[in-house]
Order: structure tokens, then sequence, then C-alpha cells
């Protein structure tokens, strides 16, 4: 194995162990989320029983899932995490092949941003072909509010999976698909978009100062989170 090769496993590795932190330590707030999402199209939360907002969502969940549920559907999250970032890494190298093919992002500015915007729209959309079911798992998971045993939907990843194959096969487990690859397209390509455009823009990309790469991605989430997440909002009734 060549040291680019150690290098690149390495940094893999790390980027998986550092998501899968990460992940863990803000489920609780994206489940909060995704309840108040679902809430209104959730067969098992009935009208009386729906969430008034944050402050009364937060306290409701230990009380009547358990403190642990918090955290249900995050297995799938993190292991989703890994095919995502290798298959992100490969196809957006080919994309970039495809689109920025002897494009110079000096003097062809905007034929380089569209690439960008091009190659992060496509290279998000065949990633999600392959790990849409663990996602597509993850999302019910989280939307599942039984306390415990019978009265929860599932009982865990294998068998949230195994329940919707028997019961919709490989359909069901792309329930939602058309909405949220039209979401991934929007939010990779103007993640990539914006990010690799601007980044590719600095004297030296390579040699950034941290401080700064962090500002490019920190306001290069918030838009590309802010455009797609209306999809978020179309796709919840296909969850139930």
């Amino acid at each position: 194995m060549t040291d680019a090769a150690v290098s690149f496993a390495k940094d893999f590795l790390a980027g998986g162990v550092a998501a899968a932190t990460s992940k863990t330590a803000v489920v609780p707030i994206e489940r909060v989320k995704l309840l108040l999402q679902v809430q209104h199209a959730s067969k098992q939360i009935t009208a009386d029983k729906r969430y008034k907002g944050i402050i009364d969502c937060v306290p409701r969940i230990p009380k009547e899932q358990g403190v642990l549920s918090f955290w249900r559907g995050n297995l799938a999250n993190v292991i989703r995490y890994f095919p995502t970032q290798a298959l992100n890494f490969a196809f957006k190298d080919k994309y970039k092949q495809i689109f920025l093919g002897g494009v110079d992002k000096r003097t062809q500015f905007w034929r380089y941003f569209a690439g960008n915007l091009a190659l992060g729209g496509a290279a998000g959309a065949t990633s999600l072909c392959f790990v849409y079911p663990l996602d597509f798992a993850r999302t019910r998971l989280a939307a599942d509010v039984g306390k415990a045993g019978a009265e929860r939907e599932f009982k865990g990843l294998g068998d949230c999976l195994v329940k919707i194959y028997k019961s919709d096969g490989i359909r069901g487990l792309y329930q939602g698909f058309n909405v949220s690859v039209q979401g991934i397209i929007i939010y990779r390509a103007a993640y990539f978009g914006i990010y690799d455009t601007a980044k590719g823009m600095l004297p030296d990309p390579k040699n950034t100062h941290i401080f700064i790469s962090w500002m490019i991605a920190q306001s290069v989430t918030a838009v590309a989170g802010l455009t797609s997440y209306p999809f978020l909002l179309r796709l919840c009734p296909c969850l139930h």
C-alpha cells in the first residue's frame, strides 16, 4: 500500500470516528427535530398527544419513552457514514473528470462554479442510491414513539429493515426516495459548489488557515441546509 493510500485510510478512519462521536452527541437534538416534523403524519402520535414545541417535546421523550430513546436510529446514522463518505469521494472524483476536465478556474469562473454544482449534486444523488435504506431506517426508528416491547413498531435497525422488506419489498426500503434525492442534489450541489469554488479561488487552497476553512464550511453548511430543508418537510408524509 502506498503512502498516499495509507494517509487516505487514516484520514478516512479518523473522520469516521469523529463523525460517529459528533453524531452520537447531537442525535437527541436531531430526534426532537424529527418528531416535531413527522408528528402530523405519524399514526402513533394522535392529535391529543402531539408535541407543542421543543419545550414540550424534550421532557416528554424520556418520561414517555425512556432516556435512551433519544438515541433511537443512531446506529444506522453512524453506520451509513462510512459507505456514504467512501461513495462520495469515489463518485466526486469521477464526476470531477466529467464536469471540470480542462476547465481553468481563473479564466472560466462561472463554468468552474457550475461544474462544482453539478459534480456535487451528481455525487450526492449517486451515493444516496446505495445508502438510502439505512437513511430511511434511521428516520423510521427515530420516529417510533413506543416505549418498549409491543408498543414499539421496530426493535432495532435489523428488525426495521427486515419488517419493511417483508411487507413492501425493495420498493418499501426506498419510500420517499424521489423527494429525498431532490433534497440531496440541492444540498450537495450547494455545499460542494460553494465550498469547493470558494476554496479553489483562494491563493493557496492547500495551506489555508484552519479558521478560514472553518468559516467557509459553516457558512456553506448553513446555506445548503436552508436551501434543501423544504424537501425534508415534503419527505415527512412519505415515512409512515
